[in-house]
């Protein structure tokens, strides 16, 4: 039986007023031991503070506790909480939830996984410890089965079962009722940046946790953000893909929108704010902020280019129009991408007038040929660029054959042995780190901006492509001199313009 506010205010007051010795004391005691319990049994977070003396509790403890009590009267089955380190992730997901879901059902299953074995098999026996304590044995009858000794492996005395594992360990026999997945990515692994570091995990957890639920099972997975390839990524953007399993996402910033702590009990904005002062803007923004840029590793980052601000376009002197193409329209192809670009003159710090580049539009579709060879028609129609380029490549060779028998002059481009897509995207970063590229404030150059700052890890790079062609007709056009050109030599002739 749980009491009410006003039944709790009046016991309390009958103890300010009642002899020590009153036998009314000992029945008013034992009215609070049971109401406590209970409340502890029915409830997250005062198994929490019942378990955990030094608990200092923020309002994402509340948020996390709610939803692990949906979780275990089994009205939500997938939940994944994004959230800062050192904000008791762990403490709460992986060895307070499982003990206080084993209390209440003694006779269920959980996996319990982490990046390592052996920091899932540490979980583990902090929940077996807490199990077997006096604390936890006066609140809820469940206990170890005589044989439970290992610390990653045992067994509640009515059948249950805790088995923990690290990421890429095998989990064949074993079944989950609820599958608990704590920060999937070691630092480590999330440093070296590759998008095959996060398929490994992805792929693991396809094959072997997922398939081991129960029927009706539930998955809670609590991790901080380190990419949009990491495992939060790739599940949400597959389940979006494939009409998967409805997740329901919490994701606690350590920063909010109003600038607050998320945890101000505990961590000051101060100390926040030093974190942040620290920290790259790439790892600030995944691991603090669960908003992960795809910046890291990123040559071309947002912050690079400089925004136009007026509705207009400035004087354009010169028009680059760059195609980038696939084979074929249907869901696993890559887009085909167009950029066009103009050429202006602006004065430099030292009143110069000198050559800067601007985005004028961008589109990227999937298209078959007939649907390819008309839109770049009507893209030339409406620029009539100086400068027309088109990869050789995919679509590309015949765009080029099609579009030059109608009488338009293009620049066929053709990758050197050697010229990859990151040397081509290195070639053309001192652009944009002079200052020298300007996209408008829109949607679609917003879009140009995030295909770039996910270069190299991003699902795509057809915009990425298409903007370093462009870029290197202008750098190679003799339009500019950065400050990291070497000097040239005095000739008495002209140097040759480079084309394609």
């Amino acid at each position: 039986m749980i009491l009410t506010q006003q039944e709790l205010k009046r016991y309390s007051d009958l103890l300010d007023v009642l002899p020590p010795n009153s036998p009314e004391v000992e029945k008013i005691k034992i009215l609070f031991d049971e109401d406590k319990k209970e409340r502890c049994r029915n409830n997250f977070i005062p198994f929490v503070k019942e378990m955990w003396g030094s608990f200092i509790a923020g309002k994402h403890h509340k948020d996390m506790a709610e939803a692990f009590e949906r979780v275990a009267e089994g009205s939500l089955k997938r939940l994944i909480i994004n959230m800062p380190p050192r904000h008791t992730k762990s403490e709460f997901a992986s060895f307070l939830f499982p003990a206080w879901f084993l209390g209440k059902f003694p006779e269920k299953k959980i996996i319990q996984t982490a990046h390592t074995a052996e920091l899932a098999v540490g979980f583990g026996r902090k929940v077996r410890n807490l199990v077997a304590t006096s604390d936890y044995q006066g609140i809820f009858p469940t206990k170890l089965s005589s044989d439970s000794k290992a610390a990653g492996r045992w067994n509640t005395h009515k059948g249950g079962d805790y088995f923990a594992i690290g990421v890429g360990g095998a989990v064949t026999g074993k079944g989950a009722d609820v599958l608990i997945i704590d920060d999937p990515h070691s630092e480590q692994e999330a440093m070296q940046g590759t998008a095959t570091v996060y398929d490994r995990v992805y792929e693991w957890y396809n094959s072997g946790p997922r398939q081991r639920l129960q029927p009706g099972g539930a998955i809670i997975i609590v991790m901080t953000r380190w990419s949009k390839k990491d495992l939060t990524g790739q599940i949400l953007a597959n389940a979006a893909k494939r009409d998967g399993d409805t997740w329901e996402v919490i994701e606690f910033p350590a920063l909010m929108p109003s600038g607050k702590p998320l945890w101000g009990e505990f961590w000051s904005q101060k100390e926040l704010e030093a974190i942040k002062a620290e920290l790259p803007v790439s790892k600030w923004e995944a691991q603090y902020q669960q908003n992960p840029t795809s910046e890291e590793g990123a040559i071309i980052k947002r912050e690079m280019w400089k925004r136009w601000e007026s509705d207009t376009a400035p004087p354009i002197e010169y028009t680059i129009q760059s195609w980038d193409t696939a084979f074929e329209k249907n869901n696993r192809a890559d887009y085909s991408a167009c950029t066009t670009w103009g050429i202006f003159y602006m004065p430099n710090e030292k009143g110069e007038s000198v050559a800067n580049i601007i985005l004028l539009e961008a589109i990227k579709e999937r298209m078959e040929f007939p649907e390819l060879k008309a839109r770049a028609m009507q893209q030339w129609k409406e620029w009539n660029p100086d400068t027309l380029i088109v990869e050789k490549k995919a679509a590309g060779a015949p765009l080029i054959y099609e579009m030059r028998r109608m009488g338009i002059p293009i620049s066929e481009y053709t990758p050197s042995k050697g010229s990859d897509k990151i040397a081509r995207v290195n070639a053309i970063s001192d652009l944009f780190a002079s200052g020298m590229v300007w996209c408008p404030d829109t949607r679609w150059a917003d879009e140009v901006m995030e295909e770039c700052a996910s270069f190299p890890n991003g699902d795509h790079d057809d915009l990425v492509d298409s903007t370093s062609q462009a870029l290197l007709r202008f750098r190679q056009g003799g339009f500019i001199r950065l400050q990291t050109d070497e000097e040239d030599e005095v000739h008495s002739f002209k140097r040759k313009v480079v084309y394609y």
